[in-house]
């Protein structure tokens, strides 16, 4: 049955997310402060999540919310404004009434330093960077509202247009770990948009999934395959990305509720992206 949503924050992923909902036959409306002109089947609106004015005419009847939005800057402030104020002004303008499900798209980043060990949803979230601990803040506000409420903490994306490392690589700019291992979690930013559609409609959910791939890798061997792919040397030794902490992210909640990856695997992911860009 089709359903009135609105993805608030509407980047990249959610513009995937906009038109595999479109595909299943939702009414998708999609808010950003600057919208494209054309529409392609989205309804956009124009609106700042931190200006609580901005958002006095959203529609009504709106069933699902996807919040997923980017700060401005990566600055403790600026942040919460998104991730704290903005939720609460969206979720103030929404009619609770018509409103059933919320899905907050949050970071692995709220889990920290783990080392060598296996993370998922029941381990309890030790952020070590302020991302972390603004979205964890705005993880447990939500779960105090009155609404069905998903939260979907996300590894690090890659795909088209999030090619950023790949770049980096072939500059010699990245280097790894290779006596401590710090792993390395990715997923597909197409798998991160059926994901989310995924978990829109899931019935009875649980309220909190990882979304990574199937494969967790060491850092040196995912940098040193991407490296080689593009005919890079290997990475020199160096230390970990920082703030964010290693760990090994376990999917196995969310392919227990039926969701399957179209890439399991990044070093496979990447290598089609790379095939694309070539291509292209």
């Amino acid at each position: 049955m089709s359903e009135r949503i609105l993805i608030a924050g509407c980047g990249d992923l959610g513009e995937r997310v906009a038109h595999l909902l479109l595909q299943r036959g939702d009414e998708v409306y999609a808010l950003r402060r600057h919208p494209p002109c054309d529409d392609g089947g989205i309804r956009w609106l124009a609106a700042d999540l931190t200006r609580p004015e901005t958002l006095a005419t959203l529609p009504s009847g709106i069933q699902r919310l996807v919040y997923l939005p980017a700060p401005r800057a990566r600055e403790p402030d600026a942040y919460r404004a998104i991730y704290l104020d903005g939720l609460r002004n969206v979720i103030g303008a929404l009619d609770g009434t018509s409103l059933k499900r919320v899905l907050f798209v949050s970071s692995s980043g709220v889990y920290g330093e783990h080392g060598d060990e296996w993370v998922d949803e029941a381990t309890p979230p030790a952020p070590q960077g302020f991302s972390g601990q603004v979205l964890w803040e705005a993880e447990q506000w939500l779960s105090h509202q009155p609404v069905e409420t998903v939260v979907l903490r996300l590894a690090g994306l890659y795909g088209p247009g999030r090619l950023q490392l790949i770049d980096r690589l072939r500059a010699g700019q990245m280097h790894a770990p290779r006596v401590q291992r710090h792993w390395a979690n990715r997923m597909h930013a197409e798998d991160a948009a059926a994901a989310i559609v995924h978990l829109l409609e899931l019935c009875d959910p649980q309220h909190i999934y990882v979304g990574v791939d199937d494969t967790p890798l060491p850092l040196d061997v995912l940098y040193d395959h991407l490296a080689a792919l593009i005919g890079a040397p290997p990475v020199l030794n160096g230390p970990g990305p920082a703030g964010i902490g290693s760990k090994r992210l376990s999917n196995a909640r969310l392919r227990a509720s039926g969701f399957r990856l179209r890439w399991p695997d990044s070093r496979e992911g990447y290598a089609a992206c790379l095939r694309d860009r070539q291509t292209s």
